[in-house]
């Protein structure tokens, strides 16, 4: 009778485990990746500069990497966090919020409006950051436009919708900043952007993705009808340095 062979073990094998898909950590991925140059770093953890974003990371959600992360902090200043799992603040920090986001992935289908869609630059930016203020999506520092492409509908030179890119985690593009003046709303022009927005994504061979919180049923709903899928839950969480007097700045989840 032939013996059974060994367990794989003894003959040096080692059990592949999948690599971790690159927008369960979409945070961490960006700032290792495609703008691993506009990272700030105490190791273990990176975080965006924040002219450009609040958003944090860590290698894992251990004590030291949170205490990295408070120590990359100034004096008031939130650091945001997508992650799969909750995250247990130490007695460094403190949580200003902890809620949940969908990302969603596809290609939303087009909307036909007579105005143009026109590429936004520098120039702009003053009056993109007067629709944030007025729309409130989230945050949207002084160099967020510089984060990739953003498209913008004008009406009597008056910037009135606008749509772009924000984290670039590996192969994906995130889409944000979806801005439609209140006076302008109803007329298709936050799907026509996010639709032109998605093809010159796929045109440069990367992915289209958003984050929408998980209790706005109508954007997920929208969304869906626009022909996006739901790829994951992952927690967001807003953290400042404890006994900052702070509270958490508008998070921008869609």
């Amino acid at each position: 009778m032939t013996a059974a062979p060994p367990p794989r073990a003894e003959f040096g094998y080692r059990r592949r485990m999948a690599a971790p898909h690159p927008l369960d950590r979409p945070i961490w991925t960006a700032l290792t990746t495609r703008q691993a140059h506009l990272a700030e770093v105490c190791s273990p953890a990176r975080r965006f500069d924040p002219a450009f974003a609040p958003f944090a990371d860590a290698e894992d959600m251990s004590r030291a990497s949170l205490e990295a992360i408070h120590a990359l902090l100034n004096p008031g200043e939130p650091a945001v966090l997508f992650t799969p799992e909750p995250v247990d603040a130490p007695a460094c920090l403190q949580t200003l919020m902890a809620a949940t986001g969908e990302q969603m992935t596809g290609t939303p289908a087009d909307a036909r409006v007579r105005e143009p869609l026109v590429a936004l630059t520098g120039d702009d930016a003053p009056a993109m950051r007067a629709l944030v203020a007025l729309t409130n999506p989230g945050p949207f520092g002084p160099r967020t436009h510089e984060l990739g492409e953003f498209l913008g509908i004008r009406l009597d030179g008056r910037l009135v919708a606008m749509a772009g890119e924000r984290m670039k985690p590996g192969n994906y593009t995130e889409m944000t900043a979806v801005c439609v003046h209140p006076d302008f709303r109803g007329r298709g022009y936050a799907q026509a952007l996010l639709a032109a927005v998605s093809r010159r994504i796929l045109a440069r061979g990367e992915i289209p993705f958003l984050h929408v919180f998980s209790d706005n049923a109508a954007a997920v709903a929208l969304y869906r009808r626009q022909g996006m899928s739901i790829r994951r839950r992952l927690h967001v969480t807003v953290l400042g340095r404890a006994g900052d007097a702070m509270t958490a700045p508008p998070v921008h989840a869609g």
